[in-house]
C-alpha cells in the first residue's frame, strides 16, 4: 500500500485523496523542466500538487495549478498551503478547458504530466482511469491553450509514453508547436524505455535533440549519477 505521504527536503506532498500517487518519472520530469527565468507558470492536471511544488522550490515564479478532479484538487490545495511558497501558488480546480474561458495570463512555462494512455484498457477504478486516460483532458485542448497563452519565447513541456508522445507531435504541428528537445527515460541502462519528456516551442527546428536519460545502473538498484544529480535538491536520502 502507498504512503499516505512523500517527504521531499523542502516539502512533504501528501496524496491520500488522489488516485495516482507519487512517482519517479513525475519527479524526474519535475527536476528537468527549465524554469529558473520563468516569471510564470501553468501547471495542467496538477494532481497532488508535486510539479508545481518542484517547481516553486527553484524558481520565483508566480504558478497556476489546474485540477479538475475535486478530491486531487483539494490535496494540491493543502499541499500548496503547507508550503514554503504557498503565496506564490494558486490552484483553479476546474477543466482546462473552464479555466480557459476566463484566463487572462499568459505563461513562460506549461508543463504537464496529463493522462495518457489513448488505447489501453481501463482499470475499472474511476478515479484512477480519469488520471491516467485521455478522457476528460485531452491532448488537442493543451495545445489549443498553449498556442494561446504560452509566451512568444515560451516553453510547453510535457511527460508522456513513447507512443503517446510521437502521437502528441504530431498534433503540435498544427497549432504551431514544434518539438524541440526529448528526453528518453529509461527504467535502467540496457533496460526499457518507459517516458519521453518532450519541450515544445514556436522555433521550428529542423531536427529535435534527443537524449537519453536511466534512471538506474544496470544493476536495476543504484540511482544513475545524472538521475542522482537531478534529484538531489529533492529526494531525502540523495
Amino acid at each position: 500500500m502507498a504512503n499516505s505521504y512523500f517527504q521531499f527536503k523542502q516539502f512533504r506532498v501528501e496524496q491520500d485523496k488522489c488516485a495516482m500517487k507519487v512517482c519517479t518519472d513525475s519527479c524526474l520530469f519535475g527536476a528537468v523542466v527549465e524554469v529558473k527565468e520563468a516569471s510564470r507558470i501553468l501547471d495542467i492536471g496538477t494532481g497532488t500538487g508535486l510539479l508545481s511544488l518542484m517547481v516553486a522550490q527553484r524558481s520565483k515564479a508566480t504558478i497556476d495549478a489546474v485540477e479538475i478532479n475535486p478530491d486531487a484538487a483539494t490535496q494540491a490545495e493543502e499541499n500548496f498551503a503547507l508550503s514554503t511558497w504557498a503565496e506564490r501558488l494558486a490552484l483553479h480546480p476546474v477543466s482546462l478547458q473552464e479555466f480557459a474561458k476566463y484566463n487572462q495570463q499568459n505563461y513562460d512555462v506549461i508543463l504537464s504530466n496529463p493522462p495518457f494512455f489513448l488505447a489501453s484498457l481501463k482499470s475499472g477504478n474511476a478515479a484512477k482511469d480519469s488520471a491516467k486516460h485521455t478522457g476528460d483532458l485531452f491532448f488537442e485542448d493543451i495545445l489549443a491553450f498553449a498556442q494561446k497563452h504560452l509566451t512568444p519565447g515560451g516553453q510547453l513541456y510535457i511527460l508522456l509514453p513513447p507512443a503517446e508522445a510521437r502521437h502528441f507531435a504530431e498534433l503540435a504541428t498544427a497549432h504551431q508547436l514544434y518539438l524541440t528537445e526529448t528526453i528518453e527515460v529509461y527504467t535502467y541502462i540496457q533496460g526499457q524505455c518507459i517516458r519521453h519528456i518532450q519541450t515544445y516551442r514556436f522555433t521550428n527546428t529542423a531536427t529535435p535533440t534527443i537524449t537519453q536519460l536511466h534512471i538506474r545502473e544496470a544493476d536495476k538498484t543504484t540511482y544513475t549519477a545524472a538521475f542522482t544529480e537531478l534529484l538531489r535538491d529533492y529526494y531525502l536520502h540523495l
